[in-house]
């Protein structure tokens, strides 16, 4: 399981240089400190389970954030 966040830590990093070379600076430090999360998570050697509890927890956040912003924060019609 540690090995699928390696992975997830991989393609934030390619998110995170793509986003850099687009000029969107902040999305890229966004990707920059989730590709830090996962790749430091990967290497605590945690049990399955809890490896699932995080990403629960994870998608949890996501989720609620992505909901407030497209919710509150953009304007309609642009």
């Amino acid at each position: 399981m540690e090995r699928m966040y390696r992975v997830m830590g991989f393609w934030t990093a390619i998110f995170t240089v793509m986003f850099y070379l687009g000029h969107m600076h902040k999305t890229s430090l966004l990707f920059l400190a989730q590709t830090g999360f996962f790749v430091i998570l990967s290497y605590l050697k945690l049990s399955e389970r809890m490896y699932i509890y995080v990403f629960g927890a994870y998608l949890t956040v996501f989720f609620v954030g992505f909901t407030y912003w497209s919710t509150f924060m953009m304007t309609p019609g642009q």
